[in-house]
């Protein structure tokens, strides 16, 4: 049973008149150390210095990016940079944007509220990829620094008429609290939902619902790990201690403004690669097609292999592949009946995902990386724009690169109905839930009350 609650959330001083494109960030996980210095350069109270400080040479346990982090939130909030709402809301946002090389714009609607963390078993929140101790771990350090929670879980939720977002729509009287466009072009607006009839009648359409995690997995695990600490010093009797929740945003995964990117996989360096020899491995598996590249024109090439994957991806698994030096993109399209080959170790609904189908067939067997390989950040690198990966591999800055179809919402869902879990950047659920809208103070002794 998913329990959803209004909380206290803190933000930006509406009073003050912030520019708010110059407070927020990208989440800590999609940001560049070149990107982390512009938004430390664009406000000196960019969240930036929250979710992700610098690191310092000499830094210590007593001194370091989480501490400084923790400082500066003590000191924004006595500033009063930073206000605690004086009463439980639910904050409904919009935003909006154009997918990748689309001049149509979409609005994804979404809220966010706090949801009772849940146990691994559950089958109310359920995860989709693998997480990493070091992430975690980082995470962790951060939280128990703040004891805040800086930014939102990205959650879906099935509903079919639209109940929840349609609801929180009907109790806007009033412009937006928050309303900025972001560098990037994305257009924000935050409206704070304070009304209790609303609050219960989420509460109850909620109830029976399962979540689904889309992107944060490594902060809900992080939640999870600061909840079990926290109830071995404060006590775990009251599930309505703050403690117990995490804050979510959540949006109906049949929203029309919901975009899932696909995560293309650049490579540094295979050992051994000869590829001729590549080549003739992967036709035991695949037709190959070949695709002719313009000189130069990564727009129009990335545009005749995404068409192309697409229409081979109908019907079964395509996947493109550019080695650099090279003056065109196969096209690498699965005879279906060598899927059982993947292995008698997958559950069939990881079988039908194209980047298993990359991983076991021409990662492994063709390249000959193992499974450990595979996770080598140094090696690896995954990038949304095909064209961009094009580029990169032509300027020379990685071997080769292979291209993917989006991953289905009905993949994620299967995927993560059977419990089980994808392989990391299986998904882009874009555009990310930027970070400095709102935040969620813990207190141990705050009791998170129902409607």
């Amino acid at each position: 049973m998913a329990i959803i609650r209004p909380f206290r959330g803190l933000t930006y001083n509406l009073s003050f008149g912030q520019e708010f494109s110059r407070l927020v960030a990208p989440p800590y996980d999609v940001i560049s150390e070149q990107e982390q210095e512009e938004y430390y350069r664009s406000h000196p109270n960019n969240v930036i210095r929250l979710i992700l400080g610098k690191k310092k040479t000499g830094d210590t346990d007593w001194d370091n990016c989480y501490t400084r982090a923790a400082d500066y939130l003590r000191r924004w909030e006595a500033d009063e940079i930073l206000v605690r709402g004086s009463r439980p809301a639910i904050y409904l946002t919009s935003l909006t944007y154009r997918p990748q090389d689309s001049a149509v714009e979409r609005t994804r609607w979404g809220f966010v509220a706090l949801t009772r963390i849940e146990e691994e078993d559950s089958g109310v929140i359920l995860p989709h990829e693998r997480t990493f101790s070091a992430h975690k771990d980082d995470r962790l350090r951060l939280l128990r620094a703040c004891n805040t929670q800086l930014s939102q879980i990205f959650a879906l939720y099935e509903d079919d008429s639209n109940e929840v977002l349609d609801a929180c729509k009907e109790h806007i009287n009033h412009n937006p609290a928050v309303s900025f466009e972001f560098k990037d072009g994305t257009k924000h607006a935050m409206w704070i939902l304070n009304d209790t009839s609303l609050f219960r009648q989420i509460g109850e359409a909620m109830r029976d619902k399962t979540i689904f995690i889309a992107d944060g997995h490594h902060r809900y695990e992080t939640s999870r790990n600061f909840r079990n600490i926290m109830r071995a010093r404060y006590g775990k009797r009251n599930p309505n201690r703050s403690y117990e929740f995490v804050m979510m945003y959540l949006t109906n995964m049949n929203d029309q403004g919901l975009t899932i990117l696909p995560s293309h996989r650049l490579i540094k360096w295979a050992p051994g690669f000869d590829l001729n020899a590549f080549l003739r491995k992967a036709a035991s598996w695949f037709e190959i097609d070949e695709i002719p590249l313009s000189s130069h024109d990564h727009h129009a090439n990335a545009t005749a292999i995404e068409k192309e994957l697409a229409r081979k991806g109908k019907k079964t698994s395509a996947i493109g592949f550019y080695p650099n030096e090279s003056d065109c993109c196969y096209i690498l399209t699965l005879k279906e009946e060598k899927r059982p080959l993947m292995g008698d170790d997958l559950h069939p609904a990881l079988k039908e995902l194209d980047v298993l189908v990359l991983s076991r067939f021409l990662l492994q067997k063709g390249l000959g990386f193992s499974l450990d390989q595979l996770d080598d950040e140094e090696n690896f690198h995954y990038q949304s724009s095909l064209s961009q990966a094009i580029a990169s591999v032509e300027k020379g800055l990685y071997q080769m690169a292979f291209f993917l179809n989006p991953t289905k919402i009905e993949q994620v869902k299967e995927v993560a109905r059977n419990f089980l879990v994808m392989p990391r950047k299986s998904t882009y659920f874009f555009p990310k839930v930027i970070s400095g809208l709102v935040f969620n103070k813990i207190d141990p002794h705050e009791l998170i009350e129902p409607y």
